[in-house]
């Protein structure tokens, strides 16, 4: 190994016992109609960062989606039953500043595929810390293999049953497939 390049041994920072945990929560929200293999991406990556994740399922009843809220919490909280105890799932509705304080934490976190991604986040980010400075929006690139990959085009590939079984974890396939059954 070379000598410029720390290994994992060398001196990494200690995690203290004693330090308070909120700085180890964030929300990772969004409205997941449905969830893909990308958001999945962000959720295993942030794990790495986060000690606890909440998953925010927005409930907006003013935005019409494929799921209703409880089938995307249901769905996600299949998907991540073996990081229940690292993860939670709630919905919410109203102010994503209003979510994050309820939960008693200050980070959201946020999923970029594309610099297009970039400029909507960072408008949302700095609007979200105007209306409560002590919010810090962390933003995490999706991994290359997913950076296409879009809630709106599972939308538009699954009703005439194309694959999107690499878009999408097993159990969104199944309901996709369900809710698009001709029979």
């Amino acid at each position: 190994m070379s000598k410029n390049v720390p290994s994992d041994t060398d001196s990494a920072p200690e995690r203290s016992s004693s330090r308070s945990r909120e700085g180890t929560r964030a929300i990772f929200p969004g409205s997941f109609d449905p969830l893909t293999s990308g958001h999945l991406d962000i959720i295993t990556r942030g794990l790495k960062i986060f000690d606890h994740l909440t998953v925010g399922v927005l409930h907006n009843p003013e935005k019409r989606t494929l799921f209703s809220v409880d089938e995307r919490v249901k769905m996600i909280q299949e998907t991540l039953q073996g990081d229940a105890e690292r993860i939670t799932v709630k919905s919410f509705s109203g102010l994503l500043v209003s979510f994050v304080e309820e939960l008693g934490t200050h980070v959201i976190l946020r999923g970029l595929r594309a610099t297009s991604d970039f400029d909507y986040e960072a408008q949302m980010a700095l609007m979200n810390r105007q209306l409560s400075p002590h919010i810090e929006t962390f933003f995490l690139m999706t991994s290359e293999r997913y950076s296409y990959v879009s809630s709106s085009l599972v939308k538009q590939i699954a009703p005439y049953g194309g694959d999107v079984s690499h878009l999408v974890p097993p159990q969104v396939r199944k309901a996709l497939a369900a809710k698009f059954s001709r029979t």
